[in-house]
Parts: C-alpha cells; structure tokens; sequence
C-alpha cells in the first residue's frame, strides 16, 4: 500500500478505498486545474492555438513549420530568462516554432498538480506561460516539451508503488531521481493530467517528450504493476533473467514494446481532447535503431501513428560519420512518408565526443550535421541548453543556414527519392538477431553496405522488410546486410520480388534465423542464393559467437587464378592467365587474393551457383617466420552468383565482408562490394560522379524537375569529429538520368548561386560542378 500522505491508491486496484482514493486525488486534480484557469496568469486569445482556428481544408501547423528552435530551459534560467533576447533570436533565425521546455521532471510554470515539482529557482514566475504567449504573438508554434520518465524524492516516497523496481525491490535511480514505472498510474493517470492542464492553460500547438519510454531494456521491472500486466497479457510470470533463448523473455520484449505504443495513443487522446484534433503529441525518437530497440520504441508502429517525428539525434559518432544523417532521414520517411516533416535537435554546443554543454560546437561540425540531414529531408532545429552562455559563439552558427533554407525550402520538403538500390533493414532484425550484440550483427553490416554505396556514389533508399511489396517496383536490386531474422513473409516477399525480375545481393547469415532469432536448418533463401548451410551446421550464429573477435587473419582467394606458380619477384615474368575472371572482380588482376579477417558459415552450392572467391583460412601474424598459409586453397565458398531461369541475378557472400568494411574501411572491401551491386543491379544506377573527394549523392524528384544532392564529406575530421574546417573539392562531372518531365538542360546551383548549361543525349544530363565547400543543390527542370 502506498504510505502517500494524499493516500494515493494501491494500483493493484484489490481495495476499494484505494479506488476512492484515487478518485479523490484526480477530483484534486480537476479542481486544481479550474482554481489555476482562473488564476491571475497569461491569458490567450481563442485563435492563438493553430488547433482551434486553423480550417479544415488548411495544411495542419505540423506539415508546414520546417524550422525549429530550443532553448532547453535549466531549474536556474527562471531567475535571468531574458524572453525579448530569444524573441529576436527567433525573428533573425527564421524560426518558425519552438520547443519549450513545460513540464515532467520539472515544472516551469506554476502547476497545481500535486507532487509535480516546480523548478527551484521558478519563484512564482510563470514562465512556460511567458514564452509561449511571446512565441504566439510572434507567430510561432509552441510545442510543449515534457520529460515524463523520472520523479524526485518527495514523489517517490509519496507513491514508492509507481515507481521501477529490480528483483530485490530496490527501486531504479538516476542519479538523484527516481526512474517511474510505465505501467502505473504515473503514466496513467498523473502525466495525463499534466498534458491536460498545459493544454488547457496555455494553448501550444502540440507536445513532445524527451524520454517518454520509461526503463530501457537492459533492466527488468518486477513492481506489482508490472507483474499483474505481464500475467494479465501472456499468463507468465517476468523473467528474472535476460536469456533471449526463453521464450518467456522474448515475450517480455514484445511486450514491452506494446505498452510504449499504449502510452503514445493514450497521450494523444489525451492532448486531443484537452486541445484540440490538431493538439498532437510526439515523443522524441532515436536517430539510432539500436537506440529505439534499448527504449521498446517501435519506429514502424510509432511512424503509423506520427504527424510528424521529432528526431533526437544530436550529434555524430566518429564510426557512422555525417553521412548518417542522410542515411536515417531517408530510413524514416520511408516509414513515415515523405509528405511529412522530421525536425532533428541539432546541438549548438558541443554534443558527441567530447561532451561540453555550454561550449559552442565548432561551426563547420554544426553545419555540416544540419546540410546532411537536409540531404536526407531532414528539418533543422536549433537547439541550446541554457537561456544564458558565456560562449557566445554558439549563436551565429544557425542563423546563416535556417536563412538559406527559408529561401530554398521548396526545394527541401515535399519530394520523394529516387534511386534503384533498397538496402532492407527491419527493427526485429535488431532486436531478434542482433540481440546483445546488434552492434556487431547489425549496424556494422548496414554501415558497411551503405558507406561503399556512398563511396561508389551509389544513391540508395531504406527499405523495411515489411514494405518490399510495396516499394519493390522501386527498386533493380535489394540489398540484405546480415538480415539474418526474418519472418515467413518478408522471405515470401523477397522471393516474390525476384520472380517479378528484381535482383538481390545478401550477406553473411541473412535469411538463416525465423523472427524469433532461433537458426533455421537451411538459410529461407537457399533456392535464390543456390546455397545451402554445410551438413556439419550445428546451428546458431558463428558471428554471434565471435563475441567481441572482430577480426582474424583470413582472406579470400579469387578464381580463376591469373598468374603462373613462378611468378614473383625474381622471375620478372608476366602473371599467367588460368582463366576468365568475372566482372566482378575486376580491379584486381594483380592479385589472386583479397584481405578479409573475418569468418564465414560454411555452405554447399547448388549446381547452378558459380564460386568466384573461396575462404583462407586463418594462420598466425606473428612472429613473422610463422605468417605462411597452412591451407592456402580451400573449396569453401565466399562469393557465389547466381543467375535465375528468368534473367534475374542473385550475389550471395557468406563472407562478413560489410563488417569488415564497416570496422577497418580497407579500399578492397568497398570496391568489391560497390562491384558486386553494380553486377546485381545490371548497372541499373541513375547517376555516375566523377571527381576526387568522398561525396554523399541522392537525388530527389518534384513534379517537373529533378533536385540533386551533394555533400562534400572530404575534410581532416571525416573520420575523427570533430571538424575545424572544409576542404574544397572539384571539378565533379555529374551524369543524371532524367524523367519523363525534365528535360535537364539549364540547372540552377542553389548554393553557388548559379545557373549552368547541360548536354543532354541519350535521356541523360551531363554537367560539371567547379568546386563544392560543403555541399551543393542542384535543381535541373
């Protein structure tokens, strides 16, 4: 029984009092809101919310406000929050709507809820209310943020049942807070009562949350609540160990991910009945799939429900670089749609490695995080923490971009991709697959893949599992990276997709586990790869249990050898044709073998398949007297292509080699890969750039004309963030091939600012860039 002192119920729900306290406490509630409505506090006119005026025909505020701002308010900013300062901030950054921090965690206006904490240093200032009505009167959107997944003490002891506990009833902390449980009436009933009196007293257009999702997946809660759900849900009892083996805790997971969707359709029926139809509310999701897998944030079924995704996603990793902004936009519109918007907090102080809140992000870092997330229809949102900093410097870095985006934005949203390449990813795939260890199963292959398209100057689109169907006609060539956990039906439409003439490249384990993670006797795909897993397959993932084994001194023989047995230094003789290599392989006639360092799964090939590289197997480095091959030929496959009865072609590379390419980014690994989708895709590529540098290219179409992306990643920090300044490259000859409705011969560069003549032949538009600092938008009509 809880031992509040307003005598909060005992969410078990076994006593009647317990109901009528909890009746009690939400009439208090109630009361509370109307007493503080009438209150002497800011008051709106009944147009100020976009919600209540905006006509049923007109487009809603969240599909046309594309630039975005936040200052996340700290408990001491109250005391010197200067709003006339963040005003003209906001007119000179072209700001159209911003994030202002409401309240959760902390309170910044003078609530009336019980137990929900007001900021220490608040003082009876309302000042959520003060900003919101100057954001209103300045035109602005508002949307109210929350932070709604932990409480301080007072609360805790207050209701100590509403709270996250381990095995041993200790509750969850972090640091000084308190981590609440998902399935109590904290989120049941008290964060809807705080939507409700925002909403209600200060009219902002929607609400977001920046971590809504409650206790991540590494920590198991055993509270009553938590119990009584799960047993209600499954009949079973919570797992009191992680063992992705029982089935009981994959149950658990999915579980789990049910309760996060509850929560986000419950808060926006809640924000909607207080606000107003258009009174969304949108919690903050990862730019990480393995982030939103930690969190039990599903992005398929949020991305059904969304009007708009606020993406968290700050900063880059030195392993991903910024080409994962592009990646990621692309990755969520394909689920999202590409008529709605994506704001992503785009840090002004140095977020990523290190960490310094209220230092200013070198510019150059900053900027080119914000352009590589408008290459992949991403919008921008400043963001700082702070109402007040020493470092001034952070305040000039979004000005110069939102003002260039405000005068091209036609050319940013509202466009949909165009590229032949689907490189297939599923959140299950992450979850059931990757497991623990999802970072080396998943993202390295991913990473792996997408950089040598990158690199090839390849354009690509994200495509669920779930969608080939859907999307396949898109597509000359699907990509499975590792897609090692499947379901009986993305297998089925994979299959479906290669009988209607597309071509398919898969790596590693893919198709070789069910959507549970549990291995398959034969890979699900074996008739299209014509290979099977060997006869001693034992089961499971030799990947996975590599564990943190990255890497060994294994290569890949290629076939047919193209030199003699004497050729070598001392001889001077030419190398020897034994036979004709495939196209694949060429680039390399001057080697018969390729560094791997990985490992494979053994398998048999069907007649039909044809082995162009074999595995070498692993022998010592060092000392240097030992590093001879002890088995330099073996007959184990490592790349096998397959041509089907109707024409389509089929690579598959049991060879980790995406990993691999991934983790050491070795030329060999990428120009091999980038070879092996040419060849699958029958050269069925809309765009070929030449030119030093390592470019990012998407191109994007709109009625009547075609818009083409390039970003510039070449720099001294391309690999190690974060970056001081930019180096220039070019001249860059650019080969497009042109739709039906654009002719493609005057192009109009939106960052040069100039207006350049094509050749068209042949239903391509050939042109030449002279240099690019960062990046270019070219418009071609």
């Amino acid at each position: 029984m809880s031992n509040s002192k307003l005598n909060h119920p005992d969410i078990s729900g076994a006593s009647h009092n317990a109901g009528n306290s909890r009746r009690s406490f939400f009439k208090k509630v109630t009361a509370a809101t109307v007493t503080l409505a009438g209150a002497n506090l800011p008051t709106f006119p009944a147009d100020s919310s976009v919600n209540d005026s905006e006509p049923e025909n007109e487009i809603p505020w969240y599909r046309r406000v594309t630039r975005w701002g936040q200052t996340n308010i700290t408990e001491k900013d109250p005391i010197n929050y200067d709003i006339d300062w963040w005003r003209k901030h906001w007119k000179n950054t072209q700001t159209q709507g911003v994030v202002v921090n409401a309240g959760g965690i902390v309170a910044y206006y003078p609530t009336k809820i019980p137990l929900h904490y007001k900021a220490q240093y608040l003082q009876g200032r309302d000042l959520f209310g003060d900003l919101c009505r100057a954001a209103h009167e300045d035109g602005l959107v508002v949307f109210a943020r929350m932070d709604s997944n932990r409480a301080h003490e007072e609360f805790y002891k207050a209701h100590p049942d509403w709270f996250a506990i381990d095995a041993d009833g200790k509750p969850y902390r972090a640091g000084d807070l308190y981590v609440t449980c998902v399935n109590s009436p904290y989120y049941n009933e008290h964060i809807p009562a705080v939507l409700t009196e925002i909403a209600k007293l200060y009219h902002p257009e929607g609400f977001t949350d920046n971590s809504w999702s409650g206790l991540g997946r590494n920590r198991i809660c055993y509270c009553e609540n938590c119990k009584k759900s799960f047993r209600e849900k499954t009949g079973k009892e919570i797992p009191r160990v992680k063992n992705w083996d029982d089935p009981v805790y994959r149950q658990w997971i999915r579980w789990n991910y049910d309760r996060r969707l509850e929560i986000w359709d419950l808060n926006n029926r809640t924000t909607k009945a207080a606000g107003g139809p258009n009174c969304i509310w949108s919690g903050m999701n990862s730019g990480s799939i393995r982030g939103q897998s930690s969190r039990f944030r599903d992005y398929k079924a949020i991305c059904s429900r969304a009007d708009i995704i606020m993406l968290d996603h700050q900063a880059r990793s030195d392993s991903v670089g910024f080409q994962h902004m592009s990646d990621i936009g692309k990755l969520i519109h394909g689920l999202l749609g590409w008529e709605k918007l994506i704001p992503d907090s785009m840090a002004m102080y140095q977020a990523g490695r290190p960490t310094f809140r209220v230092a200013t992000k070198p510019v150059p870092e900053a900027r080119m995080w914000m352009l590589e997330g408008f290459a992949g229809g991403i919008q921008p949102w400043w963001h700082h923490v702070g109402a007040y900093h020493e470092d001034r410097r952070m305040y000039h870095t979004a000005e110069p971009i939102y003002r260039w985006h405000k005068a091209n934005e036609e050319f940013l949203i509202n466009r949909t991709p165009i590229g032949t390449i689907g490189v297939v990813w599923s959140q299950e795939n992450t979850d059931f697959y990757g497991r623990d260890e999802a970072s080396l199963l998943v993202d390295l292959p991913w990473r792996g893949i997408t950089q040598a398209l990158i690199r090839a100057r390849i354009p690509y689109q994200p495509v669920h599992a779930d969608h080939i169907d859907r999307d396949g006609s898109k597509f000359s060539l699907l990509v499975l990276p590792n897609f090692g956990s499947m379901t009986v039906n993305q297998v089925s439409s994979v299959k479906r997709f290669v009988e209607r003439g597309g071509n398919l490249f898969a790596t590693d384990e893919s198709s070789l586990f069910n959507e549970s993670g549990d291995s398959l006797k034969d890979y699900a795909l074996c008739d299209l790869y014509g290979a099977h897993v060997a006869a001693n397959y034992k089961g499971g993932s030799s990947l996975r249990n590599l564990g943190r084994r990255t890497t060994s001194h294994t290569y890949l023989r290629l076939s047919p050898e193209m030199r003699s047995q004497v050729y070598g230094p001392q001889t001077g003789t030419e190398p020897a044709v034994v036979g004709e290599r495939h196209v694949v392989l060429n680039g390399f006639e001057q080697t018969d073998i390729l560094p791997f360092g990985g490992l494979l799964t053994s398998v048999r090939t069907d007649a039909s398949a044809k082995v162009i590289m074999t595995f070498i197997p692993e022998f010592p480095i060092y000392p240097p007297e030992t590093a001879w091959m002890r088995e330099p030929k073996t007959d184990i496959p490592g790349l096998i292509l397959n041509t089907m009865p109707n024409g389509s072609r089929v690579a598959f590379m049991p060879a980790d080699l995406d990993r691999q390419f991934a983790s050491y980014n070795l030329p060999d690994h990428g120009n091999l890969l980038a070879n092996i989708i040419r060849w699958t895709s029958k050269d069925d590529i809309p765009l070929t750039v030449e030119g030093a540098g390592l470019v990012d290219c998407n191109i994007y179409q709109q009625p009547g004309r075609l818009i083409f992306h390039i970003a510039n990643l070449t720099s001294a920090g391309t690999w190690r963030q974060p970056i001081n300044e930019y180096i220039s490259i070019g001249p860059i000859s650019v080969r497009i091939k042109l739709t039906k409705d654009v002719k493609g011969e005057y192009l109009n560069l939106l960052v040069a600012g100039q207006k350049i003549p094509a050749v068209v032949k042949d239903g391509w538009s050939h042109f030449k860039i002279n240099s690019i600092l960062d990046h270019e938008v070219i418009v071609m009509t």
